[in-house]
């Protein structure tokens, strides 16, 4: 490197973002996700022994995936480099690979080859690396805000160790904090800035877990408040609640989000909480999800979880699908909450469910059993000159409207598939059954 390339360097992190120059560069630094870093976990183990395989970081955004890579690079002895998959190309992968051969063939060392977004290579660019991967010329280290197993080739992930980073904690985020305004290398403590607690608590709740936002905003806070009459500048609740105006809902439509919501809604539901799931409902419907998608699972739960506990609650939910899109967004979401309403607090039962599971097996299991020759139909091109359909006992021709005969195979002779819950409308078509089958 040269003079100049030096100073660009040194000009680039000194003017760079507080987020990033606060970067931990070893591992007694980090904040939070004790989880995979804690002492006696396999990552730690990994990058102090500097005995790393390839491995992906995943999880929301600020929660330290580029920070890891960074303390990588600071602690191993292999050479690290670093690609960005929203910029970079196959001419930057070339370069990449050819030097690494280069290095591992001349110094017998090898490549860390970080890139942050891998989510967004497409899978030829993710194909071209996996052979490299594979026979130990680079040794990968991704970062994606993306479930990997939904974006990331599958081979490349058969090859690697997912690690999963999860939001930080209230605590952590204020230690983050308090370091960002106090710290004179890394932090603004050169400002001769304070933050009063009430600040720092309510900007680390607001951070929901991200510490770049708090960060942001501590340095917004700081940059843009004029010094008061004791020379300091003081960083007050008001100025927090100014730094950050919302609460950032976070929520990937084709992404883990989308996916865990949708999951929460339809428990909730099932698990009759009415609050949680208007609670879901209005998180999916802030974030701009479809309302024939929502209205789509909930007719699925009301069939599923309620049937025929209460059958009204399948009517509702469709009722309420073909209501949505009719009426639009934003009338549509009354008729949601109304038909998620009902559907929460209906009586559930999984029978039908049951049912139709144990039935499936049994066709699997027995796939070639007769149906019985009275079922058969006698009409079609005179199969009643072969006896079928004879000795068929019409249900209506005898009192209450049944008459016991053979429907199932006789091989399946005795068979209970759908067993009426105790709960809502089943318990009087269980007894119905009962009665029935008394006879």
């Amino acid at each position: 490197m040269d003079l100049f390339s030096y100073m660009s360097e040194q000009n680039k992190e000194k003017d760079s973002p507080l987020a990033a120059r606060l970067r931990p560069t070893t591992l007694d630094e980090v904040v939070g996700q004790q989880h995979i870093i804690g002492k006696d976990k396999l990552l730690y183990r990994a990058i102090k022994a500097d005995k790393l395989s390839s491995i992906i970081f995943y999880g929301p955004p600020g929660t330290g995936k580029t920070t890891l890579a960074k303390v990588i690079a600071n602690t191993t002895s292999a050479e690290f480099t670093q690609l960005n998959a929203t910029v970079a190309g196959k001419k930057d992968m070339e370069e990449v690979t050819a030097k690494a051969k280069d290095t591992l063939g001349m110094y017998n060392k090898k490549t860390i080859l970080f890139i942050d977004e891998i989510h967004r290579f497409n899978k030829g660019q993710q194909d071209y690396l996996l052979p490299f991967v594979e026979d130990g010329t680079v040794i990968l280290i991704g970062a994606t805000t993306e479930n990997p197993y939904f974006e990331v080739n599958g081979a490349l992930i058969s090859r690697s160790i997912i690690f999963e980073l999860k939001p930080l904690s209230v605590d952590d985020i204020k230690e983050l904090i308090r370091r960002a305004v106090y710290d004179e290398v890394k932090g603004m403590g050169s400002y001769d800035a304070v933050i009063d607690e009430d600040a720092r608590n309510f900007l680390a709740d607001m951070a929901d877990g991200d510490a770049r936002t708090a960060l942001n905003a501590v340095e917004l806070g700081i940059l843009t408040t004029e010094r008061s009459e004791d020379k300091k500048i003081h960083i007050t609740l008001e100025v927090a609640q100014e730094c950050i105006q919302k609460r950032v809902v976070k929520y990937d439509k084709t992404g883990d989000n989308h996916y865990d919501t949708i999951s929460a809604f339809i428990k909730s539901m099932r698990g009759s909480d009415p609050d949680a799931a208007v609670f879901y409902l209005a998180r999916m419907l802030n974030a701009g999800e479809s309302v024939t998608f929502i209205a789509r699972r909930m007719m699925i739960c009301a069939s599923e979880d309620v049937g025929n506990a209460d059958p009204q609650a399948l009517v509702v939910a469709t009722a309420a699908a073909q209501a949505v899109e009719r009426v639009g967004m934003p009338e549509a979401q009354i008729i949601l909450s109304q038909a998620v309403a009902y559907i929460a607090t209906a009586p559930k039962s999984n029978a039908s469910v049951v049912a139709i599971e144990e039935a499936m097996r049994a066709v699997q299991e027995t796939p070639n059993v007769t149906i019985p020759v009275h079922l058969q139909d006698a009409h079609y091109k005179g199969a009643y000159k072969l006896g079928h359909g004879e000795g068929y006992l019409y249900a209506h021709d005898y009192p209450g409207n049944y008459v016991k005969q053979q429907y199932l195979p006789y091989e399946l002779n005795g068979r209970e598939f759908y067993r009426p819950s105790g709960n809502g409308y089943e318990v009087k078509i269980r007894e119905h059954m009962k009665k029935l089958r008394s006879q």
